[in-house]
């Protein structure tokens, strides 16, 4: 057992577990710094999410030591279980912003969708590496389809379109990793749309759909539902060099930028850490995803390529919407900016996934 902690331990890939380790740090000190202008300086958000990473590092190191393997062999019971708690969470669930996605468990909100986006991931990467060395038919591509558009389905029941929509998009990922003939992309991309027509019609609110009718025209409805946008604009251009300082954010301590420790957070380490921290926080995530594709070449089996693909593809995907969405690229559809925004269930799962990410690679460098 020693032998064989200290052999993952030297395989254990040091230089990802502390960038994620920085990105955390960001997230905390950001969250503390929102709480200064807080009308009470109980620090309850900072001291959870300070909880919740202790919590998430805790399952990080558990899930490296745990076989992938094992967790591959798990993948259909625990896709079950996933499609349960989703039924579950709309019966029992907690409405928090007009959408029933949460648990409350102790006081503790728990958001089962962002441990269902795992789930998803390591139940598409079984599937798709049966299919590594035979022929893709449409009979597996509507296999994978429907795998992915359940939980979609149950998640717009929320609804919760920014979930709905990452859910699909790693479904894609992997479709196209899976080297699907070009039909069945087309074939998604249609069925997205009437998707999203349905979804328009029949389960969005008032307010996301005036999210996604007026967020390339924030400026002109600055004082209506473009105002979130119009804040976060301002917070980020007037960061600078080298911004404000931690904690002298106007935008931020005067709470003129809403959700400015979950959709917005961005935008306050733009305006009180400047062009400077911004460069640091993309920095690091770069430095994440090169390591963990420079990897994916010495990785000998198909079931940890589709993981690795699917899992950074999800990190990549939640940090680029977050960041447009902040910048006014894409409409705010609620997703956390990974490992920095608060909340337990994003960041505990997400540690949780980097613990499997770092098993996979330890397994290539091990030779057995």
């Amino acid at each position: 057992m020693l032998s064989r902690l200290k052999l993952y331990l030297k395989n254990f890939d040091w230089i990802i577990f502390i960038v994620v380790l920085f990105l955390v740090a960001f997230g905390l000190v950001e969250i503390y710094s929102v709480a200064l202008g807080q009308s009470s300086l109980n620090l309850l958000n900072f001291k959870k999410q300070f909880l919740f990473a202790g919590i998430g590092f805790f399952f990080l190191f558990v899930f490296t030591f745990i076989d992938s393997y094992f967790l591959k062999s798990l993948n259909k019971y625990l896709y079950l279980l996933a499609v349960l708690t989703l039924i579950a969470v709309l019966i029992f669930g907690e409405t928090i912003r007009d959408t029933k996605g949460w648990f409350n468990i102790f006081g503790f909100s728990l958001q089962p969708v962002e441990f269902v986006k795992i789930i998803l991931i390591l139940f598409l990467a079984n599937y798709f590496s049966a299919l590594a060395t035979r022929v893709k038919t449409v009979r597996h591509f509507f296999s994978s389809a429907l795998s992915a558009f359940i939980p979609v389905g149950l998640v717009l029941l929320q609804p919760d379109f920014g979930s709905a929509m990452i859910l699909g998009v790693i479904w894609l990922i992997m479709l196209l990793a899976a080297e699907f003939n070009k039909k069945y992309i087309i074939m998604t991309v249609l069925g997205g749309l009437v998707l999203f027509v349905i979804a328009w019609f029949f389960l969005f609110g008032d307010y996301q759909k005036e999210r996604i009718i007026n967020f390339s025209g924030a400026s002109k409805n600055a004082q209506g539902s473009g105002y979130n946008i119009a804040q976060s604009i301002i917070a980020i251009g007037s960061g600078g060099l080298t911004g404000k300082g931690v904690g002298f954010g106007s935008q931020s301590q005067l709470k003129f930028l809403p959700e400015a420790q979950n959709d917005f957070i961005f935008a306050v380490i733009s305006e009180e850490l400047g062009f400077l921290g911004v460069t640091m926080v993309l920095g690091f995530y770069s430095i994440f995803f090169f390591r963990c594709f420079r990897v994916l070449r010495k990785i000998n089996n198909d079931f940890g390529i589709y993981f690795l693909l699917g899992a950074t593809g999800l990190i990549f995907i939640q940090m680029f919407i977050n960041i447009g969405m902040n910048l006014g690229l894409v409409p705010v559809v609620g997703l956390p900016l990974p490992f920095i925004s608060y909340g337990g269930s994003s960041l505990i799962s997400l540690l949780l996934l980097v613990g499997i990410i770092e098993n996979i690679i330890i397994k290539s460098k091990i030779s057995y």
